[in-house]
């Protein structure tokens, strides 16, 4: 009897643990699929993948994905999808372009009037969604071609360039070491140590939160070891920046958005409504949310990362060109649904989706370094789409 007891005891004392470990790899299973591709790709690169030149190359083509991703993840958490993205980031940059290299515009107002441009084709877009209840396939389809069409003849079917350096900066600028250390850059170590002090510092507020609402926390050595590889990620990540020319200019600004969405999601009440919409419209607005303006909000809120994201695109290519954006709305979904994101919406994560957009990121360059080419990358992206999908439509099922 006491022995029974006893065993019953222990196996109730060792369920916190089995469970924790099975929630914490759901959360972290992509992150664990990054470090596996990572590591593949590094092996069969011959150490190519992770040498500082090509990690910053990784963070420069991929910055405008990982910040489209942030606004389409709100999108798809509603219960929408948005495939009008990559046309309007073609059709801003070449906005850009005329309004800088055509009539000689400042770059500073050429780039606030982008962003406008870009909230408003978000809005009228997410006008028709939310009020005139036109399904965002249809409308975002629309759109796709209308702004297509638009930066065709904006362009005139030509290239326009090149921007002042200044506009370049945005993409292809580095933070400065202020000591001027030749090859190796201070800042960027500086804010590895700052990024894992904050990790902790999260994670332990975290966990007495958890506690304080007597909520059982994950047990100490998990959290421990989930701390600790983040810390050696950053911390490594940043050293090879280090090691090459520093922080990108665009880095900064992907990381800062990260951190506004994160907080947006997780702690605001704006942030819990976009999942009820997504969960439950019914039940979200006979508890008294507006879920029409939440939806023209998200789609408004993705013209103007869309719109960023064009500019970014632009600085870096140093010209607007006619196949400008060609494509990026598929990057850029597949990425949130990578990360996680449930097709049927109120379900995703912004460390998901960014996870998502480093595996696209990471399986391109890789691929593009072994010289697969671009139909056989496309097949095997489709696969790995199609792939995750299904284990999350799985583990939901369960």
């Amino acid at each position: 009897m006491d022995t029974g007891l006893v065993k019953e005891d222990a196996g109730t004392r060792r369920m916190p643990a089995l469970s924790a470990v099975r929630t914490h790899f759901g959360d972290y299973g992509m992150l664990l699929a990054l470090l596996v591709i990572m590591a593949f790709f590094q092996i069969m690169t011959d150490g190519t993948l992770l040498r500082p030149l090509n990690v910053t190359n990784l963070v420069l083509q991929n910055s405008y994905i990982v910040i489209m991703a942030l606004g389409m993840l709100l999108v798809i958490v509603s219960g929408h999808i948005d495939l009008s993205v990559g046309s309007v980031v073609g059709f801003v940059g070449g906005l850009a372009a005329v309004l800088i290299v055509q009539y000689g515009w400042h770059f500073v107002p050429t780039i606030a009037v982008c962003l406008v441009v870009g909230g408003i084709i978000g809005a009228i877009q997410g006008y028709w969604v939310a009020y005139l209840r036109v399904p965002s396939f249809i409308v975002t389809l629309a759109g796709m071609l209308v702004f297509k069409g638009l930066q065709l003849a904006l362009l005139g079917g030509r290239s326009v360039g090149p921007f002042p350096i200044e506009f370049q900066r945005i993409s292809s600028g580095f933070i400065a070491d202020p000591i001027g250390n030749p090859g190796f850059n201070l800042p960027a170590i500086f804010f590895g140590i700052a990024a894992v002090v904050a990790i902790g510092w999260f994670g332990l507020r975290h966990r007495a939160n958890q506690n304080r609402h007597g909520v059982a926390p994950a047990p100490f050595g998990l959290f421990a070891f989930k701390s600790g590889l983040l810390a050696l990620l950053v911390l490594g990540f940043c050293y090879l920046l280090a090691t090459y020319r520093g922080l990108p200019n665009v880095f900064l600004l992907m990381i800062t958005l990260v951190a506004v969405y994160a907080f947006i999601t997780n702690r605001t009440t704006i942030g819990r409504r976009i999942y009820a919409l997504g969960g439950n419209e019914k039940a979200a607005k006979l508890s008294g949310v507006r879920t029409e303006f939440l939806t023209f909000l998200t789609f408004a809120n993705m013209g103007v990362l869309a719109a960023l994201a064009g500019l970014i695109v632009a600085a870096r290519l140093n010209t607007a060109t006619p196949r400008a954006g060609l494509g990026f709305e598929l990057d850029v979904i597949a990425a949130c649904f990578i990360g996680g994101a449930s097709a049927s919406g109120g379900f995703g994560k912004v460390t998901g989706a960014v996870i998502g957009a480093l595996i696209m990121g990471v399986m391109n360059n890789g691929m593009s370094i072994l010289g697969i080419g671009i139909d056989y990358q496309q097949v095997i992206k489709g696969l790995v789409l199609l792939a995750a999908v299904s284990v999350d439509v799985y583990y939901r099922r369960k």
